[in-house]
């Protein structure tokens, strides 16, 4: 159900964007990388997490880079929390390896991590484990209305 939610946020929303299905698992950055055949940094890796009031937050960053604990605590003022394994489809509607920031079950609030800018074109995933989309990080931060944060080491 997943990929179908992802497809019908773009087509309400009147966006240019389409799923990219594969055969090949996607469920990681590194499987993501190789069945594109891109760069694993140009993966956009959706991470959620949840905040003391069990605010469920995604944060996007490019496939490599990892969280920083000290600066997700100066910007959130509490440490990171990741969702559950087994809390992940109910607060984001995507099942894990296929979290994306696009056809959520409930509205998040999104945040994109400064490495994103590194690239012009990243691939997200597309809501599920052998998906993807292909985005322009302008059109991602636009489509996301997402906040900018430096969050990684």
């Amino acid at each position: 159900m997943s990929l179908e939610t992802v497809q019908e946020f773009f087509l309400k929303n009147k966006l240019p964007l389409t799923v990219i299905e594969t055969s090949k698992a996607t469920g990681t950055v590194s499987e993501a990388a190789k069945a594109f055949g891109i760069l694993e940094d140009e993966i956009a890796k959706t991470m959620g997490f949840l905040l003391k009031d069990d605010t469920c937050i995604l944060i996007l960053m490019k496939g490599t880079a990892k969280v920083d604990n000290k600066k997700f605590k100066k910007v959130f003022k509490e440490k990171a929390k990741m969702i559950p394994f087994d809390r992940v489809e109910d607060l984001t509607g995507h099942k894990p390896g296929g979290v994306c920031p696009f056809g959520l079950i409930n509205p998040l609030k999104i945040y994109l991590d400064e490495t994103l800018k590194e690239f012009e074109i990243m691939y997200p995933a597309g809501g599920t484990s052998h998906s993807a989309v292909k985005i322009s990080v302008e059109m991602l931060a636009n489509v996301t209305k997402g906040t900018w944060i430096d969050i990684t080491k």
